[in-house]
C-alpha cells in the first residue's frame, strides 16, 4: 500500500462526467481520493454522501474529492443522481489503480475469503505526495475526519 510521503502513483481514469481524470492534472490541488467498494451499498452511500456534504469545506481549502471504485462509469452516472453527488465517481473496472495504491485486496467476508476494495482515503498535496492515509475506514464520520486534515495541509 503507498504510504504517508510517497509521490502518489499517476493514472487516468473515466469519469460518471464523461471525461477523463488524470492525477497529474490537478498538480496545484490538494486531492482526497478515496476508494470504495461497490455503488449504492449501505457503507459506500453514507461514505459519499458525506462527502457530499462536507465538499463545500474541501473547496475552501482548494481541494478535490474523486471516488473511485470497480464499477462501470454508468453505474456510477446511477448512484450519483440517486443521491446527487457533486464530485466525480472514476470507473476502475480492470482495477489497475486500485492495485497500484494497493487497496485490492483479499478480504474475508462473512467467512469467505473475496478479493475486494479495501476502503481506503489518500490525502495527495499539491506536489503530488501522499500526505494521510486512512486504512479500512469506517464511512459514518470519516468525511469529517478528512476535512480536519485537510485544513493542516
Amino acid at each position: 500500500m503507498i504510504e504517508e510521503g510517497e509521490k502518489a502513483p499517476d493514472f487516468t481514469l473515466p469519469s460518471d462526467e464523461g471525461e477523463d481524470v488524470r492525477l497529474s492534472d490537478l498538480r496545484g490541488k490538494k486531492v482526497i481520493l478515496y476508494f470504495y467498494p461497490k455503488d449504492d451499498t449501505p457503507g459506500c452511500t453514507t461514505e459519499a454522501c458525506e462527502f457530499r456534504d462536507a465538499l463545500p469545506r474541501f473547496q475552501k481549502e482548494g481541494a478535490v474529492v474523486l471516488g473511485v471504485s470497480p464499477d462501470s462509469v454508468e453505474d456510477h452516472r446511477g448512484f450519483k443522481e440517486k443521491y446527487d453527488l457533486t464530485f466525480p465517481l472514476l470507473a476502475d473496472e480492470e482495477r489497475s489503480v486500485a492495485e497500484a495504491y494497493g487497496v485490492w485486496r483479499e478480504k474475508n467476508v462473512y467467512g469467505k475469503k473475496k478479493w475486494g476494495i479495501e476502503r481506503t482515503t489518500f490525502l495527495i498535496g499539491e506536489d503530488g505526495a501522499v500526505r494521510k492515509v486512512w486504512k479500512r475506514v469506517r464511512p459514518k464520520g470519516h468525511a469529517e475526519s478528512v476535512a480536519e486534515a485537510v485544513t493542516q495541509v
